[in-house]
């Protein structure tokens, strides 16, 4: 995540502890990960981008409430800080309640990441009287376009009275936005809606060619267009901060926006710029395999939530922290030593220190080489210092 308000704006949230923290170690044996975890494929929408190829129905392998208890001891006991609830659709699922609770009541962060169709007034009070520090809603723009990127008429007005009652219950919320070239013109109206609706956050995603958006390849931005929809979001971002507006923007999934957020601000003279760099750094990059995994309904544990072809255990098995732990794994090995195995751009990048070499799950799915280029970054040669 490129947190757009704290580096170009200064603002400072309470996530960007774990996000920038100072002294952290980037070793990866002394790193621990944020986890997902899938509870449910189940899920009542039909999202065209949907990394998990969730369906109507729960999965027949879904790890039971005991199962899921014993989890979450076994990640508080690692050091896990936080627990994003995804699915499927987790508010499907019946124990989620219990299962944020049990993680909060361990230290963990919770959060829940939900199409916000099922969050009635009840079901947001529970989870804010749970502990849910944070409840991310999906919206991929306005009611038509949303909608339809849905794939359920009346989507889009479902999750906005969601979005009302999780606020009313005092839970933090934010929207989740996935940029593609068919909503990418409508990042200002979610970003009035956003403000209008006193939202603590906004989440621009860019697009991960995984589970059903692998066939939206020929969606995406392309190099141009993404760059001028990071800049857009960085110019709101920062007329939000000269209003008093007191609204989080991030944008994820491409670590290309680091980089190219501080040439910008080098280029502006930004007062900033170098305490974005030090941030960057600190941040380090894209950390599938390193400080973020997957648990999927059915145990397995995944470098990423996007990764879900490669499985390294299951915590049915091994507990997710001797999986984890586990160097013997040949990716996970690589993952945590990529820059020995990154190939063209990538490897000889200037930037390598602030974004990793990206997502290598989206490089594997565009060249059928996982260590090939990331193609989702628009840095020219001459930004990455390799003209």
């Amino acid at each position: 995540m490129i947190s757009i308000s704290r580096l170009y704006c200064g603002s400072r949230e309470a996530s960007d502890a774990i996000r920038y923290g100072e002294g952290r170690s980037r070793a990866a044996e002394a790193r621990k990960p944020v986890v997902v975890w899938n509870v449910t494929r189940a899920c009542n929408l039909r999202c065209i981008h949907c990394y998990s190829r969730s369906t109507c129905e729960a999965g027949a392998d879904e790890l039971s409430t005991d199962e899921g208890m014993a989890l979450l001891g076994d990640l508080a006991a690692f050091g896990v800080p936080v627990v994003l609830f995804s699915g499927g659709e987790p508010l499907l699922r019946p124990d989620l309640v219990d299962l944020a609770a049990r993680a909060s009541g361990l230290g963990m962060r919770v959060v829940i990441s939900t199409n916000g169709t099922r969050l009635d007034g009840e079901t947001a009070a529970r989870l804010a009287a749970a502990g849910a520090a944070y409840v991310g809603v999906s919206l991929d723009g306005m009611r038509e376009t949303n909608d339809r990127f849905r794939g359920v008429d009346g989507a889009f007005g479902q999750a906005l009275e969601g979005i009302r009652r999780a606020r009313d219950a005092g839970l933090k919320v934010g929207l989740r936005f996935t940029l593609t070239r068919h909503n990418a013109g409508e990042i200002d109206a979610v970003f009035d809606l956003a403000r209008d609706e006193g939202l603590a956050r906004l989440c621009f995603y860019h697009l991960v060619y995984a589970g059903r958006g692998s066939d939206l390849v020929a969606d995406d931005l392309d190099r141009a267009d993404a760059r001028r929809a990071v800049d857009r979001i960085i110019d709101r971002a920062a007329e939000l901060h000269r209003d008093g507006r007191a609204m989080e923007v991030l944008t994820v999934d491409n670590h290309t926006d680091g980089p190219h957020l501080y040439l910008r601000m080098s280029r502006e003279r930004h007062p900033g710029a170098d305490e974005a760099l030090r941030l960057l750094r600190a941040s380090g990059g894209n950390a599938s395999g390193v400080g973020i995994g997957c648990v999927d309904w059915g145990g397995s544990v995944h470098p990423d939530q996007f990764w879900r072809h490669l499985d390294l255990g299951n915590v049915r098995e091994r507990p997710f922290s001797a999986i984890w732990a586990d160097p013997s794994h040949p990716v996970l090995a690589k993952l945590r030593d990529r820059a020995a195995h990154l190939k063209g751009r990538c490897g000889r990048c200037a930037f390598l220190d602030l974004c990793n070499g990206n997502f290598r799950v989206r490089a594997e799915a565009a060249t059928g080489d996982l260590w090939a280029p990331d193609p989702a970054c628009y840095l020219t040669d001459e930004e990455i210092g390799i003209a």
